[in-house]
């Protein structure tokens, strides 16, 4: 393996936890709202940290960055979530160099999504690189591997089968109650919430469904008012929630609060109802699934449901997995050649200074000397030169670190890093 040489003085570092070893429970607690998310960047920026993606999802919490050590990420996200470092250690991963890149090609790829081939994460990648971006702490580095990883996730979308089908969290929700309440399309269905997997969970009840009972609920009813318009469908006001929640058949939760906005005195007793929680953090309150006439159903369990689309989809794996490399694989050349720049740049102006300095000694001692004639030639040597040199840096035969420290030694380099 290579060595990665990213930044003189730090490593590219990823630190995060996902749902393949932290339940909803503990990743609600590493979750970051949007405005956790800016003070973390503008923290970060404070203490010197050239260049961070923080993405934070139902699925995954992840900051992707330029630091001297892990634990310098891990602590700027515990103090901006209610994680522990304690937590973190259980559930928690750390990636570095190389591997937090593949990481990341994976994630943007749909390769490491909860259901697979879903993309929905490469617009909170695209998001998440505006908002550094706009903070400031972005960088060259973090602005073409991004670029990348988009590139790769458009080409696998277009050149395979591996997001074909309909399934995403939306579309189980809905399979899931077709297969298990009876007369879905007569019940009253009430959504509260109207965020982006609300309002694909809204599309898909009413292309599924065929329901003409279904009221939205939100904190701001202008934005449910602006969803139900597009589907002709009813809108309560959030001080009415109670009242329309005692006379719904199906609950669907899918807020961003970060506090459960379901609890116990919102349900009457006895009322048999289904509860579908698509939120992280979980916005139900879990004593509720002690009800025996209460059913509720977390998005992780919705996402464990698989069929033949899923199955479908696994047979493309390889394919994702080859364009994957591909585009990687271009990505890593471009960090090869930027790691050897400061090198060749060095080597150029050392050449530079040596032409001029035997040019005016030869002036100096041939009269008529052709100066202009000399220049010419002179500058084609060395453009020779060191492209001959960045050809052998690249070579895979060659070891990157010893012709750069042999390079620099030989030829008394100063290098200059940004």
């Amino acid at each position: 393996m290579k060595k990665y040489h990213i930044s003189r003085h730090h490593r590219f570092i990823t630190v995060g936890l996902s749902y393949q070893k932290a339940d909803a429970e503990i990743r609600g607690t590493f979750a970051l709202d949007p405005q956790s998310t800016e003070r973390l960047l503008e923290q970060a920026l404070e203490e010197g940290i050239d260049g961070l993606l923080v993405c934070s999802t139902c699925n995954r919490t992840e900051l992707h960055g330029f630091a001297a050590a892990p634990q310098h990420l891990i602590r700027l996200l515990c103090k901006h979530s209610r994680g522990t470092e304690e937590d973190f250690e259980k559930v928690g991963y750390v990636y570095q160099n190389h591997d937090a890149i593949t990481h990341l090609f994976r994630v943007g790829a749909g390769l490491d999504s909860q259901i697979l081939g879903d993309f929905e994460i490469i617009s909170q990648l695209k998001k998440a690189f505006t908002l550094s971006r706009d903070k400031g702490i972005a960088n060259p580095f973090l602005e073409r591997l991004t670029n990348a990883i988009i590139q790769a996730s458009k080409r696998i979308k277009n050149e395979t089968g591996i997001s074909s089908g309909a399934t995403s969290v939306a579309f189980a929700s809905v399979q899931y109650l077709l297969a298990r309440v009876p007369n879905i399309e007569e019940k009253n269905i009430l959504l509260f919430g109207t965020g982006k997997i609300g309002r694909n969970t809204c599309e898909n009840l009413i292309k599924h469904t065929r329901n003409p009972h279904i009221t939205l609920v939100n904190r701001s009813q202008a934005k449910a008012e602006s969803v139900a318009g597009k589907f002709k469908l009813n809108v309560r006001p959030y001080e009415q929630l109670g009242d329309e929640i005692s006379r719904t058949d199906v609950l669907i939760v899918a807020t961003g609060a970060n506090n459960p906005t379901i609890t116990p005195d919102l349900i009457p007793k006895g009322q048999k109802m289904w509860i579908l929680d698509l939120s992280i953090p979980m916005n139900v309150v879990s004593t509720l699934s002690e009800r025996p006439e209460l059913t509720v159903v977390h998005l992780d369990q919705l996402s464990l449901i698989t069929d033949n689309t899923l199955e479908e989809r696994k047979k493309h794996i390889p394919e994702a997995e080859r364009i994957l490399a591909e585009v990687q694989d271009d990505f890593n050349q471009w960090l090869e050649s930027r790691r050897f720049a400061p090198t060749i740049r060095a080597l150029k102006e050392k050449l530079q200074t040596l032409k001029a300095e035997e040019l005016d000694f030869q002036s100096r001692k041939h009269n008529g000397f052709d100066h202009s004639h000399a220049e010419v030639v002179s500058d084609r040597i060395i453009q020779k030169i060191t492209r001959q040199v960045a050809s052998h840096l690249k070579d895979p035969d060659n070891d990157p670190d010893e012709c750069l420290e042999l390079i620099q030694r030989l030829f008394s380099l100063e290098i200059k890093t940004p």
